[in-house]
């Protein structure tokens, strides 16, 4: 039978050496065929990953000396055993018994009486040293020092609100495909199936579920009548204000959530250019079960090879961005993302607005999002981009969600129980 400590330490190595949970976890999900083993291998790794920055230094704390650089997996093992510790309610007996055997696992017999040493020595120290993270912003936030600096810098009065969000289990939202459902019939199939949820009420086909469910466990799934999608990420596709028959450009659209969203609220020509032809297969897999159709395009979307003469009434740009809103949902990036990867999304970011600009039917309209919270790729990006484009306006986002910026609206991490998104209105003047 294979150690589930021994995986979870084995993939957040992984994520340490750079690759993301979404790409490394499904592998270790293979190797596993219960389902309840699955859930706790994943509840590892993404635990591990939201509190590494504290369990990283609790083990530093517990450590004579770092491990070698060959032995970094060991010192993933004890974090996996401290976060069993400090976060799950696993008996401490089982967290010992299991997390020493999975160093015989690693081929390490060496480093058994190691991670038993640490781990019991967190238990003797506990009060102690839980105390002394409290004393110090990265370990009392687990964020890395460059992110709680910036955060401080962009949003002085709701930076620890952020913070502190971004370390909160997110709820499950769902979109409602009103093509076939309204939210209230909806809403009343639930209740029929005793399972509770409200709508999200700033979003026209949002509701949020109480307790997350296996989405095939969900009734109408299977035939489109919901698809999962967050509040925030759902405003996107509203503020396009689509009309039937108008020609749409989805820029950087895999997975595919907004374009799905597009076509369900207008019968409209959608082309979705993606450079990742997975990710893009994603999308076209997420379209036939919706049973809706779009054309599909591999590309980089600022290249000229695959767009026509013809021009779009509606541009979404949903562009690449640090993230840094959806860290609750995605613990890795507090790894992951570097501080010096801000000014480079932020260039890529204006070289996708300019090619889609270009795009733009005079009069018509282009969102730009991103799941950031840091205005060097939001509003910063828009005002440099503004200056140099005297066609460009600013359609104000009249809402009560989110907050007012320079330009545009952003959405903190929490707020109105939604990731952290950022949307900018632009329309097209006539020359």
């Amino acid at each position: 039978m294979i150690n589930l400590r021994m995986l979870a330490a084995h993939t957040i190595y992984q994520v340490l050496q750079g690759r993301s949970l979404n790409d490394c976890l499904p592998e270790a999900l293979k190797r596993v065929h219960e389902m309840r083993d699955q859930s706790f291998l994943q509840a590892l790794c993404y635990g591990v990953c939201r509190w590494y920055h504290r369990l990283d230094a609790l083990a530093h704390s517990l450590l004579k000396k770092p491990l070698k650089l060959k032995d970094q997996n060991i010192h993933c093992l004890i974090l996996v055993g401290l976060y069993q510790l400090t976060e799950m309610r696993v008996p401490a007996h089982a967290v010992l018994d299991e997390t020493v055997a999975a160093a015989q696992a690693f081929k390490k017999p060496w480093a058994k009486g190691l991670v038993n040493a640490v781990l019991r020595g967190y238990q003797r120290s506990a009060v102690e040293l839980n105390e002394k993270m409290l004393q110090h912003l990265v370990t009392l936030y687990a964020h890395p020092q460059w992110i709680i600096e910036q955060v401080q810098k962009n949003w002085l009065l709701e930076w620890q609100a952020i913070l502190t969000a971004n370390n909160q289990h997110p709820p499950l939202a769902l979109r409602i495909n009103q093509k076939r459902i309204s939210r209230a019939s909806y809403l009343e199939k639930l209740a029929a199936h005793k399972i509770d949820a409200r709508k999200i009420p700033e979003t026209e086909a949002g509701i949020i579920l109480a307790q997350p469910l296996d989405v095939q466990e969900l009734p109408g799934f299977s035939i489109g009548e919901i698809s999962v999608q967050d509040g925030a990420a759902q405003l996107a596709t509203e503020l396009l204000m689509l009309k039937p028959g108008q020609r749409v450009l989805d820029m950087c659209a895999a997975p595919g959530g907004k374009a799905a969203h597009m076509l369900e609220q207008a019968d409209i020509e959608l082309i979705a250019v993606d450079r990742d032809e997975k990710r893009l297969q994603n999308l076209r897999d997420n379209l036939s079960r919706l049973q809706l159709s779009a054309t599909c395009i591999c590309a980089d979307a600022t290249s000229k090879e695959w767009s026509e003469a013809k021009l779009y009434d509606r541009i979404l740009l949903d562009a690449p961005c640090s993230a840094s809103g959806v860290i609750r949902r995605h613990p890795d990036i507090k790894i992951l993302r570097r501080s010096t990867d801000i000014a480079k999304l932020g260039h890529e970011q204006t070289r996708l607005l300019n090619a889609a600009w270009a795009l733009l039917k005079p009069g018509g309209l282009l969102v730009y999002t991103t799941c950031s919270i840091f205005p060097e790729e939001n509003t910063g990006v828009l005002q440099n981009f503004m200056m140099s484009h005297a066609d460009a306006i600013e359609e104000k986002i009249m809402k009560n969600w989110g907050k007012a910026c320079a330009i545009g609206r952003q959405i903190f991490p929490g707020m109105h129980e939604m990731d952290g998104f950022y949307f900018a209105r632009l329309s097209k003047g006539y020359n």
